[in-house]
């Protein structure tokens, strides 16, 4: 598996995923929101202009859209955000029972998630992360952490170190403008690495690769078939010419 497709707030469902099943490997939906605080801001950026999944019952949101995939034929996931613990766990045992990724949101910037603990508030906070890891993978569901590099106070190698630990297996890094974290990361720890941003043409895909990321993956520009072929194309270009060495 080396090529994903990123969750998108309001724009990443069943048939974005479809749409671009033909190029990738796994997709990764929502993110979606699971408690009223998380419910709340999303509510407030909704607001302000941006797309926001916000179904009446975001659980059955999630069986819903995964259940219209089971035929797919790749891997799926679900991105989740939430203050408390609880509505994690039962998001991950829905993902549990369509075999997808239960995806944690340690990521989002906006300050109306940050306000509520969400998105980077939940990165800063390591004892809080790992509790709602320990309790996605408590349900067997398979959970990923999507975060980002250049958060103030954060050490994304440490941070992997504990949501390993914490029973996580793979780790979903926005590198920002710090490429080269994602090296820091694979030398720290034995989670499948996904390394994002900026993932557009060959030398992209390669500088993640070389830095040892496991996969990429494609977040604005995953409705883009063009895009997507062009990646694809990198990854096999890797994966041949590492097979010859």
């Amino acid at each position: 598996m080396r090529l994903v497709a990123a969750s998108l707030s309001g724009q990443s469902d069943a048939a974005w995923a479809r749409a671009a099943s033909e190029h990738v490997d796994r997709a990764i939906l929502g993110g979606i929101a699971l408690d009223e605080p998380s419910r709340g801001a999303a509510r407030q950026l909704v607001a302000r202009d941006r797309e926001e999944f916000l179904p009446d019952d975001p659980l059955a949101f999630v069986d819903e859209q995964l259940s219209v995939l089971s035929d797919l034929g790749i891997e799926t996931g679900f991105n989740v955000r939430s203050t408390s613990v609880e509505p994690v766990r039962e998001a991950a045992a829905v993902c549990r029972e369509h075999d997808s990724i239960c995806e944690i949101n340690a990521h989002c910037r906006q300050a109306e998630l940050c306000r509520v603990g969400c998105g980077e508030a939940l990165l800063r906070d390591t004892d809080r992360l790992c509790e709602q890891v320990r309790a996605a993978a408590g349900t067997g569901a398979a959970v990923s952490v999507k975060a980002r590099a250049e958060v103030s106070g954060v050490d994304l190698a440490r941070t992997a170190r504990a949501i390993e630990d914490a029973g996580a297996d793979v780790i979903h890094v926005d590198a920002m403008d710090s490429e080269p974290v994602i090296r820091e990361v694979r030398g720290a720890c034995d989670l499948f690495v996904i390394a994002n941003n900026e993932v557009r043409d060959r030398e992209s895909v390669h500088e993640y690769l070389a830095f040892g990321a496991d996969a990429v993956s494609v977040g604005r520009p995953s409705d883009d078939p063009r895009v997507l072929a062009r990646v694809r194309e990198a990854i096999e270009e890797w994966e041949t010419r590492e097979a010859s060495v």
